[in-house]
């Protein structure tokens, strides 16, 4: 009996450990959560008021004063804006320049301008300052691609697109007879300027709107996204972004 026991004892003792076994570890990658809504603080609205066609003065003058420049809207208008006047011949043809090379008319009573020749104006402004910031004319940006790049972080946005989100109409056309290296026309062709043409200042989002700085409204405006989508797709996706 003792004999067997210890045969016993020493055939166990001789049994081999099992080998540790290597598992593999999977990292999980964690996707950043996106942000669904923001809205850039302290805006000043400023109101066009003397200037009827003052938005894009106002809206540049907004996006200056949120990214810390002191610079009020008639300094803009009187000093930096690229003006062309509409002017008629004696047979009454309307002449006048391509609005993305300069402002049709001017603040106080024109037309409009649009985004590139809006930031040349606001370079030169900028290059006055020293500053190291450009402005840099957009087409064709997705509006939730502005919200996610800039917006949500704390970069406002200048953007086309109508006076309350009003449906836009061919309402004055002209000859051009003023380019520069942006337009989209020639001299000699011809131009249409659409009735309730706006510029405002994108600040904020939520799942279901936009938030604008509104000088036509001299407050901070709210407006469904799909329709300012609309809108602001009629314009060509227009934007300026400072950066």
């Amino acid at each position: 009996m003792i004999l067997f026991a210890e045969l016993a004892r020493d055939k166990s003792a001789a049994k081999p450990e099992p080998e540790p076994v290597e598992v593999a570890q999977t990292k999980v990658e964690e996707k950043p959560t996106e942000i669904e809504s923001y809205q850039i603080q302290n805006v000043k609205v400023i109101s066009q008021g003397d200037m009827k066609a003052g938005c894009e003065t106002c809206a540049c003058t907004m996006l200056l004063n949120i990214l810390g420049f002191d610079v009020d809207q008639y300094t803009i208008a009187d000093n930096y804006l690229t003006c062309e006047y509409i002017s008629w011949d004696e047979n009454g043809n309307k002449y006048g320049p391509d609005m993305y090379s300069a402002f049709a008319g001017s603040a106080y009573s024109g037309w409009g301008v649009y985004s590139p020749s809006m930031a040349k104006s606001m370079n030169n402004y900028l290059k006055d300052q020293k500053s190291n910031l450009k402005a840099y004319s957009n087409e064709n940006i997705p509006l939730e691609t502005l919200c996610k790049d800039y917006v949500s972080k704390n970069v406002p946005v200048m953007i086309w697109a109508t006076t309350d989100m009003a449906e836009p109409y061919e309402f004055d056309t002209w000859t051009v007879n003023y380019v520069d290296e942006n337009a989209k026309t020639k001299v000699g062709d011809s131009f249409s300027w659409y009735m309730h043409e706006h510029c405002l200042v994108l600040v904020g989002f939520d799942s279901k709107n936009y938030y604008f700085a509104d000088s036509s409204a001299g407050k901070i405006s709210v407006f469904e996204k799909n329709l300012v989508a609309e809108r602001y797709k009629f314009f060509g996706c227009q934007s300026i972004v400072v950066k």
